[in-house]
């Protein structure tokens, strides 16, 4: 979803950033390293299920937290920064809003009817992040954050949420395409058997996309299937 459907992956960057500045700061004064989301975010967090991000980045920083409750919000614990980033992306897709990209929009309406659409999240935001957008309505199957907690999916790079996808569509995984934007996400189109994974790039990156797997990369998906057809 996040960065190939919809316009939102940069807000969820700003929102990470924003709470583990204000984390580390706290950590660690005023000559704490803050987040780089060039580096940080790419590396260790987009793509993944909220609380592995986390988990990871810290590991990154040798930072050790308690697990905590599920109810924790204030505390310095792994849940409660997941509830902090919540809360920060809310309010900053309040003040920015959501968009769909166009071209993805084009290919949606287009493939619906043609092929089976899923719409894949880590995000537990993801219904209302599409009702927003308007994307919704085209997608037969959702497999986002609710979905894997209920299920007890494994978040990406594992490929348990794009399987699930591919066996509620009624679909073998070869027979499937994966569009992804994440180093994760391709990671695991690629682990799960996926007959294309094709990387979606539009602010560079492609080099890590593809050196992780990725098919081939596009910047949009304006000429996707004349990329796929020469690919095939």
């Amino acid at each position: 979803m996040d960065g190939v459907i919809t316009q939102t992956a940069t807000i969820h960057a700003k929102a990470w950033k924003a709470m583990l500045d204000d984390f580390l700061k706290g950590q660690q004064g005023e000559g704490f390293e803050p987040f780089d989301i060039e580096k940080d975010y790419k590396q260790y967090i987009d793509g993944k299920p909220r609380l592995d991000g986390i988990r990871s980045f810290l590991e990154s920083r040798s930072i050790s937290l308690e697990e905590g409750a599920h109810e924790d919000h204030e505390t310095d614990t792994i849940q409660g920064l997941g509830k902090r980033k919540n809360d920060f992306f809310m309010k900053l897709l309040e003040e920015e809003g959501v968009q769909a990209f166009p071209d993805a929009l084009d290919l949606i309406k287009k493939w619906k009817g043609a092929v089976k659409l899923a719409v894949i999240s880590a995000s537990k935001n993801c219904e209302y992040i599409m009702k927003a957008a308007g994307a919704l309505e085209y997608f037969e199957v959702k497999v986002d954050g609710i979905v894997s907690e209920e299920q007890q999916l494994k978040g990406k790079p594992q490929p348990d949420i794009f399987l699930d996808a591919s066996e509620q569509l009624g679909l073998d995984p070869s027979q499937c395409i994966v569009f992804e934007d994440a180093i994760a996400g391709v990671v695991a189109g690629k682990k799960g058997g996926f007959g294309l994974v094709i990387g979606v790039a539009r602010n560079g990156g492609e080099r890590d996309l593809i050196n992780h797997g990725a098919d081939f990369v596009v910047s949009s998906l304006n000429n996707v299937e004349q990329k796929i057809q020469e690919h095939a």
